[in-house]
């Protein structure tokens, strides 16, 4: 679809997803919305319908590339090339175990889930945005992807490997006019604060897209609750 610009959410949800859907959409991109759960993605998509944004729902799980890799191609062929990869699904709470609890099984979801899932997303996309000339990759992690904690080990291990992913390609894809960049979210998202309420962080990761600088970014100090 020529002349559309399109915003692939991969981990799209009410909070962060939707903040960044309705930002993007504010400036007339169309947005492939990316999780597990049919449901409450059509639920999302009338949402920012509602609101008079352009939204479509791909279900996907991040743990199962195969399936991934067709739910963006199924968005670029229904929406247009994807220009925004946003890459930000929330780790289940069964990857943050102790680091003397956690064996080479325990790391095997966390592994799917913030390495091979990503890697699988930018492979898939990044064809279409070589066509462009042009493209945006945004990562969002927790705190543990800067600094490790021994109570949450698999996360530890999983964003820092993610990190060093993204921060590879932004130094690979730069002179190709394809942008990567990551956000670190210390702690929670949280509604009302001041940098971690979803539509701060919305408009940063829009700022991020828009001014092209630098590979990691934070939304608030690291050692903030």
């Amino acid at each position: 679809m020529v002349g559309v610009s399109v915003v692939a959410i991969v981990g799209a949800g009410p909070g962060l997803g939707a903040a960044v859907a309705r930002r993007f959409g504010r400036e007339g991109y169309d947005i492939a919305l990316v999780a597990r759960d049919r449901d409450r993605l059509d639920g999302l998509v009338r949402e920012l319908s509602e609101g008079g944004v352009r939204a479509r729902a791909f279900p996907a799980d991040v743990r199962e590339p195969e399936r991934l890799t067709r739910a963006l191609a199924d968005a670029a062929r229904e929406l247009g090339t994807v220009e925004v990869l946003q890459y930000s699904p929330v780790p289940p709470r069964d990857f943050m175990r102790p680091v003397l609890e956690t064996g080479h099984r325990q790391l095997t979801g966390p592994v799917e889930f913030s390495v091979y899932g990503p890697v699988a997303a930018v492979r898939q996309v990044l064809p279409g945005m070589r066509r462009l000339g042009r493209g945006t990759i945004l990562f969002v992690n927790g705190g543990t992807a800067v600094v490790p904690h021994v109570e949450r080990a698999g996360t530890s291990v999983a964003f820092a490997a993610q990190s060093a992913y993204g921060h590879l390609l932004h130094e690979r894809l730069a002179a190709e006019g394809i942008h990567v960049a990551q956000l670190v979210v210390p702690g929670a998202i949280t509604p009302g604060h001041p940098r971690k309420d979803p539509a701060v962080l919305a408009e940063t990761l829009w700022g991020m897209h828009r001014e092209r600088h630098g590979f990691r970014h934070f939304a608030d100090d690291l050692g903030s609750p």
